[in-house]
Formats: structure tokens, sequence, C-alpha cells
């Protein structure tokens, strides 16, 4: 969407930062011996406490208030009985609505310490490449930009990008225009940036494989070659000013 009035802000402004904030949560609550269900309850009763519904609850039926990853599983892993242990790298991903509105976001991270260089270095090339990603985010760009600047960063580090996620809009729905935000350059998407558009931007950083599968169930998506990959996702407003990262949490 293209935010046109102070109201469509300060709608998106309170979504973004609800998500932020349960993301920040459930992050900080997460320790080994904990099941990815319980992680995922306690999403939702933070997002039922804030007013906010779950999105894929509420738009896709999803048997979780939020995904929750891990290892193995790259995206859509369904919260259940499986228990964390120390060293898993885990993604949360949190996307929500409320009073119309939605926002998304979500990372990657390691529960505890790993013995595992690699699980620690694609959640850091993953962190990297969101950021110079953002540094693109201006009206006028090109959308393509967003994906090369990830796509760069990856190869610096030899590392590969996961070519069949992608980013998205987001706004009066979880996956508005543009549809696709990739995360590597496109040459043949000449879309721009607009002032007021809002956009989920999120790498996924793998250390090796460029595709997913479907995995083990109906949702998840999981690398054949078992590839370890890395998530962070912002809602993120163009502005003239600079893109405001309407999910960041400054406290």
């Amino acid at each position: 969407m293209i935010i046109k009035t102070d109201e469509e802000l300060k709608h998106l402004e309170e979504i973004g930062q609800i998500c932020g904030r349960v993301l920040k949560s459930l992050v900080e609550s997460t320790k080994a011996g904990m099941t990815t269900k319980e992680i995922d309850e306690l999403g939702g009763k933070l997002l039922e406490e804030m007013g906010a519904e779950s999105a894929p609850v509420s738009e896709y039926d999803f048997p979780g208030f939020t995904c929750i990853s891990v290892n193995e599983e790259v995206a859509h892993g369904i919260p259940g009985k499986r228990e964390l242990k120390e060293g898993d790298l885990v993604n949360i991903d949190v996307s929500a609505k409320k009073n119309g509105y939605f926002a998304d976001t979500g990372i990657s991270f390691i529960v505890g310490e790993t013995g595992d260089p690699m699980k620690q270095k694609v959640v850091d090339v993953c962190e990297e490449a969101l950021d110079e990603a953002i540094k693109k985010i201006k009206p006028g760009t090109k959308v393509s930009q967003i994906g090369r600047a990830v796509h760069k960063v990856a190869r610096k580090n030899g590392l590969s990008v996961i070519k069949n996620l992608t980013g998205h809009g987001v706004g009066k729905s979880l996956h508005d225009a543009p549809q696709h935000i990739m995360n590597y350059f496109d040459p043949t998407n000449h879309e721009l940036l607009k002032e007021g558009m809002v956009i989920a931007v999120e790498p996924f950083i793998s250390s090796n494989a460029s595709f997913v599968t479907d995995g083990k169930n109906d949702w998840a998506f999981e690398t054949k070659d078992g590839s370890f990959v890395a998530q962070k996702e912002h809602t993120i407003l163009v502005t003239a000013a600079g893109p405001k990262l309407l999910t960041l949490i400054e406290d």
C-alpha cells in the first residue's frame, strides 16, 4: 500500500510496534528446553493483550500464532512439541493485524551458544545484508536494488541467498504490492519505490543452497542439503527523509 493520510500512518505505526515488541519478547524468552509451542502460545497471549490478531491465523488458518522454524526448517515452521536445544538456529516470524492494518517482522538467532561457526555466520551476514538493503530504500529507487544489495553482501561473505523466498509489500493486506522483493538482482524488474510505500524486506542468507523446497509438512520450507539459513525482516515505510522501520523497537 501507499500511505496517504496521518490516520493510516498512525495505524501502521501501532501494528508495527506491536509486532516488533512481540518478537523482541519471544526472542528474549526463548531458552533451551522450551518447546516451540510454548513460545508460540506466549506470542498469541501478547498479541491478544495488545488488541492484535495473528495474521497467519486470520489470513491462512495457519496452525500457530507465529511461525517458528528450527535448524533444517527455513520458514513457516509450525510451533509444536519440538524442544529447543543449546545451539539451535531458530527463526521467529511475527505478523499481525489491528484495525485492518498489517505488519510483518522476523529474526533468526542462536539459542545460547553454538560450536558451529557457520550458524552464527549466516545470522551475522543476514543482519549486514538487511542493513545494506535498507540504505537503498528511498523514493525513485528501483525495487531490484534491494535484492542487489542483499546478494552482494552474501557473495562477499562466501554465502548464498534463497531465491524463492522474497520480501513483499504490506499494509492493508499481509501481502500487498509489490508482490515480490527479491534477494538478488532481477534486471527485468523496473518497478520503482514510491513515497509512502510500505514494504517488508527480508533477506534469507544461506550457507550453500539457493532454493527451498517443501518440508516435512504442508507449511514448512527446508533446503535439500540441510544448509543453515538465517532471515531478518522489518516492515519499512519509504519516505524522502529516509526509510522508517515501523517494526524496529528502540528501547
